[in-house]
């Protein structure tokens, strides 16, 4: 039993107790990542071979593949902790071991909440394992990836754009000499760019007279070239993605000025480029559809009115 000595407890199994319980949430909560947790591959020790005897447990030894084995499953906090003291985990891990055996020898396995604990923690982790088994399960072949490619191409457009940038700000002011624009003016400069160029000016020279975008001013215009999947503001995309090469935009209004945006080249990425990544879609699609089908068939009933469920009878086929 604790003792309590004014404001602290005594306790003789605290100091070893306090990191095992400590840990023990940690690994539960690895349970439910769905991330990759950081790799231990950076620490000196974790160069040992797999075959490495790395400690002694009960006469046991424990081999380095075993410690990597086990520290797989750890959140990324239990991680940073294997970092600063790998012993300590070992430690931990004695410890459960000697006393996970004393609860199969007293059956606590066969009683509550442990029954329950149990059987919760096998079902959560066997459903993970189904669930990426039924993920990585779908086959893909050429065909298909061919059929994707063709029926997605917009997707794979890939566009040379040129620009050219008129500022505004909403106070005008003089600076080197220079009046800066209003939104109206710098507007309708751009309107009659935009009118000269559609009459046949080059636009590369109005680059050099008129934009402000000096990284492109100095590449003659050269902007980006953009993909649909970019992370570009979503006023450019619809408006660079709707030209046919040699085509000039409306002007786009962004937070500080007006983009004339030139398709200087219009392409798509070859199939060769994409092949992986249209893999990686058509499996991830059949194995969400696997996982939806086997959830539309779910056969659940709520027979008790006393009961929240949200129907009265099977869900099946819904």
């Amino acid at each position: 039993m604790a003792s309590i000595t004014g404001d602290k407890i005594k306790d003789p199994l605290h100091p070893v107790m306090k990191p095992f319980f400590l840990l023990i949430p940690l690994c539960a909560a690895s349970l439910w990542a769905q991330q990759p947790v950081p790799s231990l591959a950076t620490a000196p020790w974790a160069q040992l071979p797999d075959d490495a005897k790395i400690a002694m447990i009960d006469g046991q030894p424990l081999t380095m593949g075993q410690f990597k084995a086990f520290t797989s499953f750890l959140d990324p906090r239990a991680q940073s902790m294997v970092m600063t003291d790998p012993s300590e985990l070992i430690r931990e891990l004695a410890l459960m071991r000697k006393l996970a055996a004393l609860a199969l020898e007293q059956k606590l396995d066969q009683q509550s909440p442990a029954r329950e604990q149990l059987e919760y923690n096998q079902m959560v982790i066997l459903s993970q394992a189904a669930g990426q088994y039924v993920a990585n399960s779908p086959t893909v072949d050429s065909s298909e990836i061919l059929v994707f490619y063709n029926t997605h191409k917009e997707s794979f457009k890939q566009v040379k754009v040129k620009a050219i940038y008129i500022p505004f700000t909403q106070t005008p002011e003089i600076r080197d000499g220079k009046k800066s624009l209003s939104e109206a003016e710098a507007k309708a400069k751009a309107a009659r760019l935009l009118a000269a160029i559609r009459g046949g000016a080059d636009f590369v020279k109005l680059v050099h007279e008129n934009s402000e975008d000096e990284t492109s001013k100095a590449r003659n215009g050269d902007f980006a070239t953009v993909t649909p999947n970019d992370n570009i503001p979503d006023a450019l995309r619809a408006a660079v993605f709707q030209l046919k090469e040699g085509e000039t935009s409306e002007p786009v209004r962004q937070a500080n000025g007006f983009y004339l945006l030139r398709a200087d080249q219009v392409s798509y990425l070859p199939l060769s480029q994409v092949r992986d990544q249209i893999f990686t879609k058509i499996k991830q699609d059949k194995g969400t559809a696997l996982l939806d089908k086997m959830h539309r068939e779910l056969d659940i009933e709520f027979p008790n009115p006393l009961f929240p469920g949200k129907s009265a009878g099977p869900v099946k086929g819904q």
